[in-house]
């Protein structure tokens, strides 16, 4: 698979300098959690789930999570079972009989009992999976959810990742904040191999003080929310290589006209069939997305990578802000070169900046992986433009 498929050739080749470059689920788990992008819950309850996921991947979707835990209710948990166990099959027939490329799924467990059930009722079709989340997870809780996961990897010798879910009133409660981290980051390093990344469960970190965001703020102007992101990327997203991909908080919001958005990004009100001028443009993609785009950016500012998303309009956004830019990959490149020629300080190519060498290095590195999963855009080419192709190819 690969990331902006769904646009032509000719629009690829317009927007970016280096194309972003195919991954299956047997790269390297560095470049696929890199690539989980914008990872669109659904609830296993979905009569049409099938159809859903092929429909998702059409549209530029490339991780998705199987949810059946909070997206369901309670008393729906055994009919979502069965769903999945009724669908996931034909799924693997189809992508057995054509060869369909499916997004990266995981399915979002309860227990950790829920992880071997699954695994011996779907037989062969386990095999369309990429792993598992684990909801309110710490030490105590996590430890068994990992321990499912090894027995069911060793036992079909699939390939099988764990995604932990970081949102325990322990870890919200400052008092305990500092032991819940420091015993998660324990279970982890015993567990590193079946880590693909780490998920931040803000709604659940916000439910312990009675807290819910609303549209014009994001997840850093709420304090006590914003303390824990910076806690958990302090402790497990270190650049040292004992790091983990972590990843941006849900966006709870999503727009309410949507059918009216793609047409109004296809042609200006004001100029029939025209294409829109880039004011114009600018101004219909921030409609209804402004408050998601800025918390993108400071997930980035913060050291998160991807997001978990809710609603299929918030992925094209997460993924254009992802596409490294042509200054993002210049400073990059000349950084890495000038390290394997002693280090130093050297002045950007755009001439805007500083680079330093040694400092700088870890950044670098995160850009280019980054540019090779997402691409690099040509010099000029805007974050808006990468949206509107997406939006309307």
């Amino acid at each position: 698979m690969r990331h902006f498929s769904q646009l032509d050739g000719e629009t690829r080749r317009r927007l970016f300098l280096r194309e972003p470059a195919s991954f299956d689920r047997n790269s390297e788990a560095a470049v696929l959690s890199t690539a989980l992008g914008a990872t669109l819950y659904s609830p296993a309850t979905r009569p049409r789930l099938v159809e859903d996921i092929r429909k998702q991947a059409a549209n530029g979707v490339v991780s998705m999570v199987l949810c059946l835990e909070d997206a369901i209710d309670d008393a729906e948990v055994a009919d979502a079972e069965a769903n999945l166990v009724r669908q996931l099959p034909l799924l693997a027939a189809e992508q057995a009989a054509a060869g369909a490329q499916i997004p990266l799924l995981f399915v979002r467990v309860r227990n950790p009992e829920q992880i071997t059930d699954l695994a011996a009722r779907l037989g062969p079709a386990l095999s369309v999976l990429s792993g598992f989340v684990m909801p309110k997870f710490t030490e105590e809780t996590g430890q068994p959810f990992l321990e499912a996961l090894e027995q069911v990897r060793g036992s079909t010798g699939l390939r099988l990742f764990g995604m932990p879910v970081l949102e325990s009133p322990e870890l919200a409660h400052l008092e305990t904040r500092q032991d819940t981290l420091a015993g998660i980051s324990r279970v982890l390093e015993k567990h590193r191999e079946a880590i693909l990344a780490v998920r931040l469960g803000v709604t659940d970190l916000c439910s312990a003080y009675g807290l819910r965001r609303p549209p014009d703020l994001s997840a850093y102007d709420v304090q006590l929310v914003a303390s824990v992101i910076g806690d958990v990327v302090n402790v497990l997203g270190r650049a040292n290589g004992t790091g983990y991909t972590i990843t941006g908080p849900v966006w709870e919001y999503f727009p309410v006209q949507e059918r009216k958005f793609k047409p109004q990004l296809r042609s200006s009100p004001f100029a029939g069939t025209e294409p829109p001028t880039e004011s114009v443009r600018r101004k219909l993609i921030a409609h209804d997305l402004d408050g998601l785009i800025r918390e993108i950016e400071l997930d980035r500012a913060n050291g998160l990578l991807g997001k978990t998303c809710i609603h299929p309009t918030h992925v094209p956004a997460v993924h254009a802000l992802s596409v490294a830019t042509h200054e993002e990959w210049s400073d990059a490149a000349d950084i890495l070169h000038q390290d394997r020629a002693g280090g130093g300080v050297l002045r950007s190519a755009y001439t805007n900046k500083m680079n330093e060498v040694k400092p700088h290095r870890a950044w670098a590195q995160r850009v280019m992986l980054r540019a090779s999963v997402f691409g690099v855009s040509r010099e000029g080419v805007t974050f808006a433009e990468l949206l509107a192709a997406c939006l309307c190819p």
